[in-house]
């Protein structure tokens, strides 16, 4: 499978509820005790006065601070594996306004090797989560499944043999460590496939290039090309729940661990 991550996206509801509960809280402190309670009015004005803080403050914690995403498939397996739920940090490279995704204010900029989670280039309703691999003005050459940016070589440690187990069949892999400019991660490599892929790109500027850790079966800027800047949401940072589908039962050795 070649999909990452398609979420739904309720920071619109979430507006709407909490703006709605809003303007009733602010009509019931204007007209108190000047409208006659039909339809149980006053009713709807209580449950408004209770749901508003609760909604505001769900507001501010998900379009500034945290949120949760749940991951479906592989394509950054073995460091997310499917229906994982990982954290990401809002405001890791800037506070944005919730729907218009305009940033108001800079915080900092994307690292090579960071897990990133943004709105998909071609379908801003569908967010993903790769690795940022070139930055702006990064040359990226891709060959014979080695990677070089900037003519480096990112060298490629052989682990182990494993199995990738999303699909219907499970198909073997290579687990190599990847170094990126010092941050070393696995990832999952089938010699088999996509022999020929190659590519020699520069990474414009205000854009990114992202590709996930199982390099065969991702759905990345090989195939669609560069992550806008205002396209990014925030940085993973940890998996806050793994469950075992086969098994029903919870992965603990894999909560909080993220690279």
């Amino acid at each position: 499978m070649y999909y990452n991550i398609v979420s739904f996206d309720a920071t619109f509801f979430l507006v709407l509820l909490t703006l709605i509960t809003g303007i009733l809280l602010l009509f019931d402190i204007l007209y108190k005790g000047k409208i006659k309670d039909q339809w149980n009015i006053n009713t709807i004005f209580i449950h408004a006065k209770s749901f508003f803080p609760v909604l505001l403050i769900i507001l501010i914690i998900r379009s500034f601070i945290v949120q949760p995403y749940k991951v479906p498939t592989g394509s950054l397996s073995p460091t997310i594996i499917p229906v994982e739920f990982i954290l990401v940090n809002q405001f890791a490279y800037g506070l944005k306004l919730p729907i218009l995704n305009i940033n108001i204010l800079n915080i900092g900029e994307p690292k090579r090797g960071d897990l990133v989670l943004f709105r998909y280039p071609k379908n801003p309703k569908i967010l993903f989560v790769k690795r940022v691999i070139g930055l702006p003005g990064d040359n990226i050459t891709y060959y014979k499944k080695i990677l070089k940016i900037n003519g480096e070589i990112t060298t490629q440690l052989f682990q182990n043999i494993d199995l990738d187990m999303e699909g219907e069949f499970p198909k073997i892999v290579k687990v190599k460590i990847e170094n990126l400019n010092g941050l070393k991660h696995k990832i999952f490599i089938r010699d088999e496939i996509n022999k020929d892929e190659r590519f020699d790109i520069i990474v414009p500027n205000n854009f990114y290039f992202m590709m996930g850790d199982n390099r065969d079966s991702s759905n990345d800027s090989r195939h669609w090309g560069f992550v806008p800047k205002n396209n990014l949401v925030g940085k993973a940072f940890a998996i806050w729940m793994s469950w075992d589908q086969e098994r029903k039962i919870i992965r603990w050795e894999r909560i909080g661990k993220i690279n």
